[in-house]
């Protein structure tokens, strides 16, 4: 693995610090005090407190960088158009109702490009992590796209049914973010994802390039209702013919 830079550790440090409170809170459920934040969208203590962590954290360098965040929204410093894009716990209702699949997500975004990107998954232990050119790793170990190169004999993670192909392998997880980051790693051949926000996304975007797969383009201005496609190489093409989401 090459070395990662200051970023990146910066981003991996915070969302490894920020877990420790999701970990005790998973652990306690039933303490848990819930607001009603919109339709089947729920947050926590646990949400904002892993926020307040990973910002403290993210601000011990690049003082003048932006952050979006999941919780806070656009959070405007000297710098508006770098920024950390930051979703504290991605897979919400999976956490609340006890369902270990859910996980920290963090990019940096500069010069209208995401650069660095981490995935974090507290309870499996296992970090999706990338660099622009430096490649895509879990755990410290280089991992690629699948190989696969016929649809019907893929797995996408998906948050829609409608429109697909009834015999199409399909799972939603319930996060976004963990479902790039299995495409990432080969566990998943495709994702594809209707009205996301750019922070369940930001980080597994890169993953999944570094990883050697493609993502169809999408506005980074754009911070919701965003309609994502991504796939290895392989079944991308006949993929954008079969279904059209955006």
């Amino acid at each position: 693995m090459n070395s990662i830079s200051p970023n990146l550790n910066l981003m991996i440090k915070a969302s490894e610090k920020a877990s420790k409170i999701l970990i005790r809170d998973f652990g306690e459920l039933e303490k848990l005090q819930v607001s009603l934040k919109g339709p089947n969208n729920f947050v926590t203590n646990a949400d904002r407190k892993a926020e307040e962590i990973i910002i403290s954290e993210l601000e011990k360098s690049k003082k003048n960088f932006s952050i979006l965040t999941e919780e806070s929204g656009f959070i405007e410093k000297k710098d508006k158009e770098n920024f950390w894009i930051v979703d504290p716990i991605d897979g919400t209702t999976n956490f609340l109702n006890g369902v270990p699949h859910f996980c920290i997500s963090i990019a940096l975004l500069v010069d209208k490009e995401i650069i660095a990107g981490v995935t974090y998954d507290p309870i499996k232990d296992e970090i999706f992590f990338a660099e622009k050119n430096n490649g895509s790793y879990l755990n410290n170990k280089s991992i690629r796209v699948s190989q696969k190169n016929k649809i019907y004999d893929c797995l996408y993670g998906v948050n829609f049914r409608n429109n697909l192909p009834e015999n199409f392998l399909i799972r939603n997880t319930g996060s976004a973010a963990l479902d790039l980051a299995y495409v990432s790693s080969g566990r998943f051949d495709g994702c594809l994802q209707k009205n996301v926000n750019l922070w369940d996304i930001a980080a597994g975007t890169l993953l999944i390039k570094e990883a050697g797969g493609i993502v169809d383009n999408f506005e980074l201005k754009k911070f919701n209702k965003i309609s994502i496609k991504a796939s290895n190489e392989r079944i991308s093409g006949d993929l954008n013919k079969k279904i059209n989401i955006f």
